[in-house]
């Protein structure tokens, strides 16, 4: 797992990610003092804004500890799952091929080991996921078990909104499969609820309660989506996991009998999958890291392959193939996109024009953040998309008024503006625009 990536971090030198760009800049803004959604229009969850924060109060914006972290977190994850299966006889023998699978799957791209709101949230699906396998084994009611499936549920949403499919799968899942009685229905729901209105609550005191639910709930599920990635490069990326998935069912069909248990087991990661791929439907970032809730269900999958196999040429070969052919695929796209220039969108690369914000206190708007990383962010327009569709509908008095005190506190000495969406700005107010000069793109404070 280190030397795959090693290879990532240091053979093919991995830039710096606009995501990761941004998470540090609002990990900053945060420590600053600003409130989230109020003073710092992003997207991501607050459970997620809570740690960039706490990580750069603790760390400042370093790199390596967002590296560090999401590889603990794959850690975790990858013992708590081989132990999971291992507890609850998912498989006929005790086996650590689980663990081993998912060290493999996560070097299928180069950002699944970054710490991404996706990652940390999936953390705690996987944590939900162990509720809902100890559902299958218990001959009693588990209140404890059902209400702590509902709560590490909420807690992932809380980490990254898209993780909201869990709460579907958890009641279809846990009426189907499980066979949930109403008062664990009910317990599930109210133990979803509660990291929800903890997070409403702490917002509502803060008078920022419409924000919260605005930016986070509402309004950035339709917004613009940043493409760093296309679907049919994902889709090349997860193509091998997903044909060897795909032959652990069938063979382990063919080839294996299960207990009542492991076939429930069966039906709970089948549904996940499908479930877990509505999520990437709700994503805001287009890119790789966002399947990394699919891991889990792929893995025990590809585990039933090679248990179901047990010795023989044809589980030599798919072994070989395996641990080959998935960081292969990962490596050899890093080569080409990194080589051809066209990981320019999803990476930070600074070319002479962003040496003009240097040391400067500058405002993008657009998708180029490169003109950050050596410049403070100011303004709550962090998110471009979201900044976008608050700055273009300023059509009453109050809302004009709020973005004209929002660029006063914060004054930027360099406004990039891709789209003119400044320019447009400040024919609304007269005032603001005589203290700039226009050169190309870019504003400059008088």
């Amino acid at each position: 797992m280190i030397i795959m990536s090693a290879i990532y971090l240091w053979v093919l030198k991995i830039p710096l990610l606009q995501p990761e760009l941004t998470w540090m800049l609002l990990g900053k803004r945060l420590a600053e003092g600003k409130l989230m959604y109020r003073d710092v229009l992003d997207d991501s969850g607050p459970f997620s804004a809570g740690v960039y924060w706490l990580l750069h109060i603790i760390f400042d914006k370093s790199l390596w500890v967002y590296k560090i972290s999401a590889g603990i977190l794959v850690f975790v994850q990858m013992i708590y799952l081989n132990n999971l299966f291992i507890k609850y006889k998912s498989f006929n023998e005790i086996t650590y091929i689980p663990a081993f699978v998912i060290s493999v799957l996560v070097h299928l791209s180069f950002d699944i080991i970054t710490l991404s709101p996706a990652l940390m949230g999936g953390t705690f699906i996987v944590f939900a996921l162990g509720q809902l396998f100890s559902q299958t084994v218990l001959q009693k009611e588990g209140a404890d078990s059902v209400l702590l499936l509902g709560i590490y549920g909420g807690i992932a949403a809380c980490f990254h909104f898209p993780l909201i499919f869990f709460l579907p799968y958890m009641l279809l899942a846990g009426i189907v499969v499980s066979g949930f009685t109403l008062r664990q229905f009910l317990l599930s729901i109210i133990g979803y609820a509660i990291p929800i209105l903890i997070c409403g609550v702490y917002f509502y005191w803060f008078d920022a309660l419409p924000e919260f639910l605005n930016e986070y709930i509402f309004t950035s599920r339709s917004l613009e989506v940043y493409i760093h990635v296309s679907y049919q490069e994902i889709l090349l990326l997860y193509s091998a996991p997903f044909v060897f998935a795909v032959l652990g069912m069938l063979f382990s069909a063919i080839f294996k009998s299960f207990n009542v248990n492991q076939q429930k087991q069966i039906q709970l990661m089948f549904i996940y999958l499908i479930f877990g791929a509505t999520s990437i439907l709700l994503a805001n970032r287009r890119a790789p890291y966002q399947w990394v809730v699919l891991i889990p269900g792929i893995a025990y999958f590809i585990s039933l392959l090679f248990i179901s196999l047990k010795n023989g040429i044809i589980l030599q070969a798919l072994n070989i193939t395996f641990v080959i052919l998935i960081p292969l695929v990962g490596f050899t796209w890093t080569f080409i996109k990194t080589n051809n220039d066209d990981i320019n969108s999803y990476g930070v690369y600074q070319t002479q024009q962003h040496q003009l914000t240097q040391g400067k206190k500058v405002l993008v708007l657009g998708t180029d953040i490169a003109y950050y990383r050596d410049a403070e962010q100011v303004t709550p327009y962090l998110n471009y998309h979201l900044s976008k569709l608050v700055l273009t509908e300023l059509d009453d008095f109050e809302s004009l008024a709020l973005a004209y005190k929002n660029f006063t506190n914060e004054i930027p000495e360099i406004v990039v503006d891709e789209e003119g969406l400044f320019e447009n700005f400040l024919e609304k107010v007269p005032l603001l625009k005589a203290k700039y000069t226009k050169s190309g793109i870019y504003y400059t404070l008088n």
